[in-house]
C-alpha cells in the first residue's frame, strides 16, 4: 500500500541536513512574519505577472489580492477555515485578519483542502514563477522550531512532487490541475542568488523591528511605543469587531439564497446587510490607520494611474443608497475630461467611504453632501462641503465637537461618533498620495498629484 504523503513529512524530509539554530516560538512567528513580507514585497511582486502556482498550509500565507488573482493556488487548512479557531495556527501573516471579509472572495480563486492532524499545524510556503521559486517554513517543537527556507533546483523538484503525488491521493483531479498548471511554467530559470539575498534582507528587516538603543532618542522611542501599543489594540479590536460581521453577512447570503420570504422580510434582511457591510468598511480603514501608526515610514511605491472621477461614478449610487438612509442628500461636481491621479485604487475607495461617513455623522436630515473635482495645476483638487441643516430646515455652520483619542481615534460625545482623528486621515492620504488640507466650517479638500502621461 502507498504511504501517504503529508506535509510533515515533506518538511522533515527537506529539513534533513541542514544546519541552523533553534528560536522560541514568538521569535518564529516574528521571523515567519518578516521572510513573508521580504519573499512577496521584495521578490514576488516583481516576479507573479507571468503566472504560476503557490501551495500552503494551514493558512493561505500570501496576503495581497493581486497574488490570488495572478497565481493558481492549493491551501491545506483545518476544517471550518476561514472561521476555525486558530490556537493551533499561530503563524497567521501580521496583516491577514485584516482581510478577514475578503476570504470567502478568496476561496474561489484556490483550491481548500482538509487538512489532517498527521500534517500538522507548522506552516508551509511553496511559491513557483517561472523567475522565482521558494520554499518557506517553520519546523520543530515548542520554543525549539527552525526557519526552513529552500530555493535550490533539487529542493523544488522533490517538494513539486511530493506535492503532486500527495494531490493524487487526496484529490485526483486536483492533481491533474497541479501537474498541468505547473507543465504550463515551461522551463524554470531557477534563481541561485536568491538565498544569498534573502537572508541579509530579513536580518535587515528584523533589526527594524529591535529597539532602538541611542540613548537621545529613549523619550521619542517611549512615545513611539506606546502609539505601537494602541495601534496593536485597535487592530485587534478591528478584526473582533468585523469578523462576526462577515459572518453575519454570509449568514444573510445563504438565507437570501435558500429561502423564500416575503418583499419586507428580505429588505429588512438586505437593510441589515449593508449596515454590516458600512461597519465592515468604517472598521477597515481604522484598521488601516493602525497599521500606519504602527509603521514609522509608510510605503507609496505601490501608487498607480487611476481615474478618480470613474471611481465616483462607480461609487455614487452605493453613497446615495447610504446617505439616503438617513436622509441625506449627495450633490457630486466633475467636469470632463480629467486627468489621471497617482493612487492605490482599492484603498483609495475605502478612505472615500470613510471621508463620507465621517463628514455626514450626524447631520440631520435635509443636509446635503457635496463633492467637487477640479483641476489645481500639477494637482487634482477634492473638495468634500457639507450644507448642514437644523431641525427648522436652517443652515448652520459645521462645527466639529470632537477631540481626539490617541493618534488614529476621534470621539465626538454629542453624536457618541467614534471616527479617524484628523491626523490619521492626513496618514492616510498621505500614503494614497494625497494633501489634506482642512479648516473649521470650511469642508475637507484633497490635492492629489497628478500622473504625468494620461
Amino acid at each position: 500500500m502507498e504511504s501517504k504523503i503529508t506535509i510533515k513529512k515533506i518538511q522533515d524530509l527537506l529539513i534533513k541536513g541542514v544546519q541552523t539554530i533553534h528560536v522560541d516560538d514568538d521569535t518564529s512567528r516574528r521571523m515567519w512574519w518578516a521572510s513573508l513580507e521580504v519573499i512577496q514585497k521584495d521578490f514576488l511582486s516583481q516576479n507573479c505577472q507571468q503566472g504560476g502556482i503557490w501551495v500552503a498550509s494551514p493558512l493561505p500565507a500570501l496576503n495581497d489580492k493581486k497574488f490570488f488573482k495572478k497565481l493558481n493556488g492549493w491551501l491545506w487548512s483545518p476544517e471550518g477555515f476561514p472561521y476555525f479557531q486558530k490556537e493551533n495556527a499561530g503563524f497567521l501573516p501580521v496583516n491577514h485578519s485584516a482581510k478577514i471579509k475578503n476570504d470567502l472572495n478568496f476561496i474561489s480563486n484556490y483550491k481548500v483542502l482538509n487538512l489532517s492532524q498527521k500534517d500538522g499545524y507548522e506552516p508551509f510556503l511553496m511559491i513557483i514563477t517561472p523567475n522565482f521559486q521558494c520554499i518557506l517554513s517553520i519546523i520543530g517543537e515548542k520554543d525549539k522550531k527552525i526557519l526552513l527556507m529552500k530555493c535550490d533546483e533539487e529542493s523544488l523538484k522533490i517538494s513539486i512532487e511530493l506535492i503532486h503525488a500527495k494531490l493524487n491521493q487526496e484529490n485526483y483531479d486536483e492533481g491533474v490541475k497541479f501537474r498541468q498548471a505547473i507543465n504550463n511554467l515551461g522551463m524554470l530559470n531557477i534563481n541561485n542568488q536568491f538565498e544569498k539575498i534573502f537572508w541579509p534582507t530579513l536580518s535587515a528587516k528584523l533589526a527594524k523591528l529591535g529597539p532602538n538603543h541611542n540613548i537621545q532618542n529613549y523619550l521619542k522611542n517611549d512615545e513611539q511605543n506606546e502609539k505601537i501599543t494602541e495601534a496593536k489594540l485597535l487592530r485587534a479590536i478591528s478584526h473582533e469587531v468585523r469578523t462576526p460581521l462577515a459572518t453575519i453577512r454570509t449568514l444573510i447570503s445563504s438565507t437570501l439564497k435558500k429561502y423564500n420570504m416575503d418583499e419586507s422580510m428580505r429588505n429588512r434582511l438586505i437593510q441589515i446587510d449593508n449596515e454590516c457591510n458600512e461597519q465592515i468598511d468604517r472598521f477597515g480603514l481604522i484598521f488601516n490607520a493602525a497599521e500606519l501608526v504602527s509603521n514609522e515610514s509608510p510605503s507609496s511605491n505601490n501608487l498607480a494611474k487611476i481615474n478618480l472621477a470613474e471611481i465616483f461614478n462607480k461609487l455614487s449610487p452605493l453613497w446615495n443608497k447610504q446617505l439616503n438612509r438617513r436622509g441625506i442628500s449627495l450633490k457630486i461636481d466633475i467636469p470632463s475630461q480629467l486627468p489621471q491621479i497617482l493612487s492605490d485604487s482599492e484603498k483609495l475607495e475605502l478612505m472615500l467611504r470613510g471621508l463620507i461617513d465621517k463628514n455626514t455623522r450626524g447631520l440631520h436630515e435635509g443636509s446635503t453632501l457635496i463633492l467637487e473635482l477640479r483641476p489645481a495645476g500639477q494637482k487634482l483638487k477634492l473638495q468634500l462641503k457639507v450644507q448642514k441643516l437644523n431641525s427648522k430646515n436652517k443652515e448652520i455652520p459645521k462645527i466639529d465637537n470632537g477631540s481626539d483619542l490617541g493618534p488614529v481615534l476621534n470621539w465626538n460625545p454629542q453624536t457618541g461618533s467614534l471616527q479617524l482623528s484628523q491626523n490619521a486621515t492626513q496618514k492616510l492620504l498621505a500614503s494614497l498620495g494625497g494633501h489634506v488640507t482642512q479648516r473649521r466650517d470650511a469642508g475637507l479638500t484633497v490635492f492629489f498629484p497628478i500622473s504625468d502621461s494620461n
